[in-house]
């Protein structure tokens, strides 16, 4: 029984030690470049604007975007998901382009003019 006892102990304990390795940064809320960086780019390989083609760099904590999408709600996206995986700034270079397929391209405006 004390030989059960003394290899709980030791495993709850190394495991415990284990984690607190693991989670140290994270329940402090700091993240290293890579891991802000490996997880960013996770989640933008399951999200729509994946497909945009957008680069994301990080270094000391801020991410900065690159590239260029068709929907402008993709670059107000990008921010945000940056913020969530633990970036502390964020520097939004993307381009919204024009060729949008229609989307962002001037619509000719009707004015009516009431004369007298």
């Amino acid at each position: 029984m004390k030989k059960v006892f003394a290899v709980l102990s030791l495993l709850i304990w190394s495991l415990g030690a284990y984690a607190g390795t693991l989670t140290k940064s994270h329940s402090q809320g700091k993240f290293s470049d890579e891991e802000i960086e490996a997880t960013i780019k996770a989640k933008l390989a399951k999200s729509k604007i994946g497909k945009d083609g957008l680069q994301v760099h990080v270094k000391n904590g801020i991410a900065t975007w690159t590239g260029s999408t068709p929907v402008m709600q993709h670059k107000g996206a990008a921010p945000r998901m940056a913020k969530t995986a633990g970036a502390t700034q964020v520097v939004n270079n993307i381009n919204v382009s024009a060729d949008a397929g229609g989307a962002l391209k001037e619509q000719p405006r009707k004015i009516e003019v009431k004369t007298n």
